[in-house]
Parts: structure tokens; C-alpha cells; sequence
């Protein structure tokens, strides 16, 4: 029998990175993304969103590739946003692409705090800014990045 543990923090963002996500709603979202996750055999251990991203620290089963398991998350979510057009009146679509950066079990508690408290670490850092942090604490360039790029 093989063990494999694979944690990552995902982020993805809306289209253009318009403020899209209502507050109001985000939680029933978060829902339905934990039920694609429970499907899946993937364990979501904490999910947050601003207006224009959602992150999320996920333990991908490894049978399913983190490529695969998020065109399904992108893909669903985003008709399931449509169909509750009345919540999410100006959800047009998710951006290109997402980030995927993973970490150790012993780091999974960062992770899960960092994303809780997202809406009070959006008050002193932005989206772009926030991000590229994140590309420079695991050696990215981020000129070579294409996530931000619409």
C-alpha cells in the first residue's frame, strides 16, 4: 500500500480579476466546492475568497492529477455561479489558469491560518501584490508567470 500526502494551496481567480464574488453568498459557493472535493476523495481543509479569488488548502487524492482536479473545480464551479445568477449577477467566468503551490504537513497549519484570515491580509496587500509574493518565496519569476495574464 502507498502513502502519499499532497498539499497544496490553490489559488484562481475571476476573469480580468473582476470583483464578481458576493460576500453574501460565499459560502454556499464554499459548499459546493466541498462537495466536488468530497467527490473527488479530496480533503478541503480550509477555503476563503476576496471578490476577484479564491484560495483554498487541499489535500488532492493521488489518483487524480491537481491539473485534472482543477479544470473540474473551474469547470463546475463556474456553471453552478451561473445558475445562481441571482447571487452572482456579474460572474462572467474564472481567469485563465490557477496556482498550485504545496507544502508539508507540519507547514498545513500556515496555510490553513494564512487563508482564513485572508479578507484582513487583503487590508494591507493587494491580489497582484499577495501573489507575487508568494512566487518569490518559491523561486518564480514572475515575469515568466502567465496566471495574472487574461
Amino acid at each position: 500500500m502507498s502513502h502519499i500526502s499532497l498539499t497544496y494551496h490553490i489559488i484562481w481567480r475571476t476573469k480580468r480579476s473582476q470583483r464578481t464574488l458576493c460576500e453574501e453568498h460565499e459560502r454556499d459557493l464554499y459548499a459546493y466546492i466541498l462537495g466536488m472535493c468530497n467527490e473527488k476523495k479530496c480533503h478541503l481543509y480550509r477555503i476563503n475568497s476576496m471578490p476577484d479569488h479564491i484560495h483554498m488548502c487541499v489535500e488532492v487524492h493521488p489518483t487524480i492529477a491537481v491539473s485534472e482536479f482543477m479544470q473540474v473545480i473551474k469547470q463546475e464551479s463556474s456553471r453552478w455561479l451561473k445558475e445562481h445568477q441571482e447571487w452572482f449577477p456579474h460572474f462572467d467566468a474564472w481567469g485563465n489558469g490557477y496556482a498550485a503551490f504545496t507544502y508539508s504537513v507540519a507547514e498545513r497549519p500556515k496555510v490553513i491560518k494564512y487563508i482564513k484570515n485572508q479578507k484582513e491580509h487583503h487590508h494591507k496587500a493587494t491580489f497582484r501584490e499577495e501573489y507575487e509574493e508568494l512566487l518569490r518565496e518559491f523561486g518564480i519569476d514572475s515575469a515568466t508567470d502567465l496566471f495574472l495574464k487574461d
